[in-house]
């Protein structure tokens, strides 16, 4: 089987699963890492790299929609952001207020750079730490 569909798929589930719509990557890359032979840093890059492109949508489309008045995680969210400011895209890899994180770091027009940088650091970490798991399983049960 070539290589292109497999990476083709992980970039897009990676891509998804940062913006708004829902989505489960590292279910993806974790299967992958199982089941074809592609190098695993080749499908570690793929990951991270959709997987940023994805969160930096989620910037873009804050710096161009207007953010809602009330909500919970929206207030928690904004508080991070206004405390920490771009370190706090570290976090930018968690479920629903990782989207949120990004989506205030546009709205709150933080810098392109320091932005790219810490959600870069955060999803790669994310990805490494599934990629040790899964090897370290397979290496266990075999």
């Amino acid at each position: 089987m070539s290589d292109t569909l497999p990476l083709l798929g992980l970039f897009s589930s990676s891509f998804l699963s940062a913006t708004l719509l829902p989505g489960n990557s590292e279910v993806v890359f974790a299967a992958l890492l199982t089941t074809v032979e592609t190098d695993p840093l080749l499908l570690l890059a793929v990951a991270i790299v959709g997987n940023t492109l994805g969160g930096l949508t989620n910037v873009v489309i804050g710096r161009l929609a207007p953010i809602p008045k009330h909500h919970p995680r929206l207030a928690l969210a904004m508080k991070w952001l206004q405390r920490f400011g771009a370190p706090a895209l570290l976090l930018s890899w968690l479920p629903i207020m990782g989207d949120l994180l990004c989506l205030l770091a546009g709205w709150l027009r933080l810098p392109w750079w320091s932005v790219t940088f810490f959600m870069l650091i955060g999803k790669s970490l994310r990805y490494i730490a599934v990629m040790l798991i899964t090897l370290k399983g397979l290496s266990f049960f075999s």
